[in-house]
């Protein structure tokens, strides 16, 4: 059985041997990945004519709700097209280059690996399967989450180990995926939820340093520990014998 000492300490010396590169990948995803978030979250500002008030002009009052409504409606259109684009760029790009991500730190592990290997999903020649896998894996977990809470945290975890699984296995057929990682983390679950929690200290010292510690430290340092995880729960899995 795995600890979160044992898992925090071999990811640490991983970091050591290939820091810059490391702090480059996690860097780049923390960038995609923001951006992604970023582009599909609502705006949660108003336009002031939508309101009631007024505007002044310099001569004359105006009554806010009698101005032209195109500008709202270009507005609104804006917003749309991004959240869309944020959303195709998510599964089109940001996925694939999360699989190479994760390629990285679990070759990291045991060689010197550039940091170019981010861009593995792309070049691994199953494309199509890996976006394919990922669109699930978002979908599965977002439509949990719209049920309830709860039922939503446990899914993300049951298919955390998918992405780690296509970057050693891009071509793998998407089910096969899914249940070998619900089988990886099968009593896991609880474990992995604090070891998650572990990170939220961490997670407040990057803040409070304007994301210079999150940038140098805490985000290579999560994922090198997740991608410890992915190989402690590979390794049970080729003992347990359901992947050869």
């Amino acid at each position: 059985m795995w600890t979160r000492e044992q898992l925090k300490n071999n990811d640490k010396i991983n970091m050591q041997r290939n820091y810059w590169s490391c702090v480059a990948v996690a860097f780049i995803m923390s960038i995609i990945e923001g951006a992604s978030a970023a582009g599909g979250a609502r705006s949660g500002s108003q336009n002031a004519m939508s309101d009631g008030s007024y505007v002044y002009d310099g001569h004359h009052m105006y009554d806010a709700g009698s101005l032209p409504t195109v500008f709202t409606t270009v507005f609104i259109a804006i917003i749309a097209v991004i959240f869309i684009i944020a959303i195709l760029f998510n599964f089109f790009v940001g996925n694939v280059l999360r699989i190479g991500a994760n390629s990285f730190f679990i070759r990291n592990r045991t060689e010197m690996v550039r940091t170019g290997t981010i861009f593995d999903g792309f070049r691994s020649g199953h494309y199509g399967n890996i976006v394919i896998a990922m669109f699930l894996r978002d979908l599965y977990t977002m439509l949990w989450t719209f049920l309830l809470i709860i039922p939503g945290i446990i899914k993300s975890i049951e298919y955390m180990m998918v992405p780690y699984i296509l970057a050693e296995n891009p071509g793998m057929d998407q089910r096969e995926a899914f249940a070998i990682s619900r089988r990886m983390m099968d009593g896991e679950k609880m474990n992995t939820f604090v070891l998650e929690l572990s990170f939220i200290g961490w997670y407040l010292v990057a803040a409070v340093t304007c994301g210079l510690a999150g940038i140098f430290y805490v985000q290579p340092y999560y994922e090198a520990t997740i991608a410890e995880l992915y190989a402690y729960n590979k390794e049970k899995a080729f003992h347990e014998g359901y992947i050869q």
